[in-house]
């Protein structure tokens, strides 16, 4: 079924539920923890998805859930809300407003409605298939790239790839530098940094190792913004993709791009 009203009005009320659990966490105590695969986890992060959650479960409950923090609840229409409180803990527990609430609605495995929400500077992008994405309320829009050379391209951080993917990275990275040590990626950031491709001022972000709850919300901006996002084989991204993501503002560049993330043994 179509993206309603009525929906993109719940992923709002979602995205301001988590932010007002966040926001006074911020720079303050916010009970720091490290879960069993040694990723960083906080009370906001908890607290905020377990506010989401109640919401869906009150206004939506016949659909399923699949949160960072507390998982999946199965649901009974093929559309399922999917969460992450806080994408970028690390960045969040180092005081750096450059995370993000991240919410989904995804039917039949396709991602058809996506939030970026910022809480710290109240920065929010929407993006809803088929409809132009926008950036607090104003349309947003990718820019153009003539070539591969010379795009500014963003990753979170290749410490964070599984071990074969680190050399197509930087196949990637020497084709837009073109040699040059000083024209390096821009490290950190997220999904902000989707957010930014989606209003222009990114061309490309390449990540491995994401889980459904860390792309979906991606999808339907970066799209509805111009953009492009798929896989390291070009492939749509959807509930069963393996985590290999790639956002590419200019989608002329697209084959540029699995180019020379290919160049090296192939990406699976």
């Amino acid at each position: 079924m179509p993206v309603t009203a009525a929906d993109i009005e719940l992923a709002h009320a979602l995205a301001d539920a988590a932010g007002a659990v966040i926001r006074p966490y911020f720079r303050k105590e916010h009970g720091l923890e490290m879960k069993a695969d040694h990723s960083p986890v906080t009370l906001a992060d908890r607290e905020a998805e377990a506010a989401m959650r109640r919401l869906i479960e009150a206004e939506r409950s016949a659909d399923g859930i699949h949160g960072e923090e507390y998982g999946i609840k199965e649901g009974r229409t093929g559309r399922q809300w999917v969460l992450d409180p806080i994408d970028g803990t690390r960045s969040f527990t180092a005081g750096r407003a450059i995370f993000g609430t991240l919410i989904a609605l995804v039917e039949d495995g396709w991602p058809v409605l996506g939030i970026i929400d910022q809480p710290i500077q109240r920065e929010r992008w929407v993006g809803v298939t088929g409809r132009g994405t926008t950036f607090n309320g104003v349309p947003a829009h990718a820019r153009l790239c003539p070539e591969l050379a010379g795009a500014t391209i963003a990753t979170t951080s290749p410490h964070l790839f599984a071990e074969g993917d680190v050399p197509h990275f930087m196949g990637l990275v020497a084709a837009v530098s073109g040699g040059n040590p000083r024209q390096g990626p821009v490290y950190g950031g997220d999904c902000y940094n989707y957010g930014l491709l989606a209003s222009g001022h990114l061309d490309i972000v390449a990540e491995s190792g994401l889980q459904l709850y860390d792309f979906a919300a991606l999808v339907p901006v970066v799209e509805g913004a111009g953009g492009r996002m798929c896989d390291w084989n070009g492939d749509p991204l959807t509930a069963s993709s393996a985590g290999h993501v790639l956002a590419i503002g200019d989608p002329a560049r697209t084959d540029d791009v699995l180019e020379a993330i290919r160049a090296m043994p192939h990406a699976h």
